[in-house]
């Protein structure tokens, strides 16, 4: 069965495509221009991915102090404008807590603005904050992306949709527009390791990304290999493979490592007081940095074997690095992305070439 040609942009095994992505880090100093001034800076670091040939530019939705940017389209948009070829989209769109129409909308108008150059990642999110701003019941986590997930799918045929749910009033034979020049706008599923979100994935025919924030990409083979599966037995062609990973790039696998730890550590001490983890520590930063961690930092080469190391073991049709970590300053983030493009993106090619 041939791939779906819907996906073709998102890349492939044999061709991966390269990208960043980040939440909008904000300092939590107190400064009352923190946020403007750091989503002013995630629009200067997607300009300069762009000029130096970068595939993808993700931006997260969080609804808290610590991350800017809680309306992605718009920041999207705003790069749209200023660069001609990168991939524009989120990691990830909190579909549970919004409305799928709207998604859709949203990201069809993003998609006409940008040239064709829009996609979502759907997924549940890791903090639970916007459900209780927009009045959802935590406990109806489970039914919301479900039923939201099964809306969204339907319209991705951009034809008059009929559906019916237990959370929204049905939609009767009702067009969504704008309708895209493809036919369809892209979308992905992002999980943090669950074999049954992977399994839904497969269902709904849409490709995967794989959020590898902890342990090793290699104990991710085996959800990578289901929604393989999955898709075959359904029915469905392979669709592409994506993963989403810590890091940072400097001159050198020194400096790269001085300049991430402090941030890297307060941003997990500062989450973990929440969620009942023990501070992080520069044992936990060794293991995570190691050639099979989930941390890329370090030099341009050490980054680069590690991508490609990744994309082999996983299959991989995409990687995205997120570049930005707690209060990690725009200019060593710049350079990072800098590196990222102009020499980690070339070698992770010729690695993969020479395979």
């Amino acid at each position: 069965m041939s791939r779906d040609e819907s996906y073709d942009a998102l890349g492939t095994r044999e061709h991966p495509t390269l990208g960043l992505d980040t939440f909008g880090d904000a300092p939590l100093d107190g400064a009352p221009a923190n946020h403007a001034q750091t989503i002013r800076e995630v629009v200067e670091e997607a300009v300069l991915a762009d000029s130096v040939g970068i595939d993808y530019i993700g931006l997260g939705e969080h609804h808290r102090a610590d991350y800017a940017i809680s309306a992605p389209d718009v920041v999207l948009a705003a790069i749209a404008g200023r660069t001609e070829r990168i991939r524009l989209g989120t990691g990830v769109t909190v579909l549970s807590s919004d409305d799928p129409i709207r998604v859709y909308e949203r990201f069809a108008t993003l998609d006409a603005v940008s040239g064709g150059r829009a996609e979502v990642q759907l997924g549940r999110g890791s903090f639970i904050e916007s459900f209780s701003l927009f009045g959802l019941d935590l406990g109806d986590y489970d039914r919301l992306f479900a039923e939201k997930l099964d809306l969204f799918a339907a319209l991705q045929s951009e034809q008059p949709v009929s559906w019916e749910g237990t959370i929204r009033p049905p939609v009767e034979a009702k067009q969504v527009y704008p309708t895209t020049a493809a036919g369809r706008l892209p979308a992905w599923i992002a999980v943090g390791g669950t074999p049954e979100s992977v399994v839904r994935a497969a269902r709904y025919a849409l490709p995967l990304v794989l959020a590898v924030i902890g342990g090793s990409p290699a104990a991710f083979v085996q959800l990578a290999d289901l929604h393989r599966r999955a898709l075959a037995e359904l029915g469905h062609p392979e669709l592409p493979i994506g993963m989403h990973s810590p890091g940072h790039v400097a001159a050198t696998d020194a400096d790269a490592r001085e300049q991430l730890y402090p941030h890297q550590a307060d941003m997990y001490t500062r989450l973990g007081r929440e969620r009942g983890w023990p501070p992080y520590s520069q044992i936990q930063f060794e293991q995570a940095a190691s050639p099979q961690g989930a941390l890329f930092v370090g030099s341009p080469d050490t980054v680069a074997a590690k991508i490609a190391w990744a994309v082999r073991t996983l299959g991989l049709s995409r990687f995205q690095l997120k570049y930005s970590v707690g209060a990690l300053p725009h200019e060593q983030r710049m350079e990072s992305v800098r590196l990222y493009g102009e020499e980690v993106v070339p070698r992770v090619r010729r690695l993969l070439a020479a395979d």
